[in-house]
């Protein structure tokens, strides 16, 4: 059982050498986590007093309530993207913390409304921490899935056709094109997703 003392925000972050902290995802940060896949999150804006060190372990959070829907932890720190989050490639700058992803439960958050955030960076006491982690359980089993785009492209030839849809793809990315998936034992079971959620791609069901 979680007890409201074990949720205690405003610690020291520090715990045998390793701090603990949580930080407050934005909405939209939170949506390009969820759309397109992530190894780190970085983290930027900090200030000397509020900055995680290399090693220290996070949880990753959204409000309006407060949900868990990550775990990470601190690696050497690194440089901020100037430009799209989204984009790996995108010129950086110094001056953030590099946190690298150890548990992704974006699609199934955990309540945390027993935790009281003092901003985007909050120290944790350790029991804080070790009470959202052993909310998310074993992780799931994982299996092989078939993940297809399908979209019908005008071309005079196979090349041009290939082009366009790598061009198509690019503009319109997963908020707007919808990406089928089925486990691939099973491909009946077929559904599409779009801004990474289930969505109805037959016409006479939304009659």
């Amino acid at each position: 059982m979680t007890t409201e003392t074990a949720y205690r925000a405003g610690g020291s972050g520090r715990a045998d050498g390793v701090g603990a902290w949580a930080v407050l995802l934005p909405a939209e940060r939170y949506e390009a986590e969820r759309l397109v896949h992530h190894d780190t999150l970085e983290l930027t804006g900090l200030t000397d007093s509020s900055r995680p060190s290399t090693g220290d372990q996070v949880a990753v959070l959204v409000d309006a309530p407060p949900r868990l829907v990550a775990l990470g932890r601190v690696r050497a720190p690194g440089r901020r993207h100037r430009e799209d989050p989204d984009d790996p490639q995108s010129p950086v700058e110094p001056g953030t913390v590099v946190m690298s992803y150890t548990r992704r439960v974006f699609d199934e958050p955990v309540p945390a409304d027993l935790l009281t955030l003092n901003g985007p960076v909050t120290a944790l006491e350790p029991a804080a921490f070790r009470a959202l982690a052993d909310q998310l359980g074993p992780p799931p089993e994982r299996r092989t899935w078939l993940v297809s785009l399908d979209l019908p492209i005008e071309a005079g030839t196979r090349a041009e056709a290939v082009r366009l849809f790598w061009s198509y793809v690019q503009e319109l990315g997963p908020r707007e094109l919808p990406a089928f998936v089925s486990p691939s034992d099973d491909e009946l079971a077929m559904q599409a997703f779009v801004l990474g959620e289930q969505a109805n791609q037959d016409p006479e069901e939304d009659d």
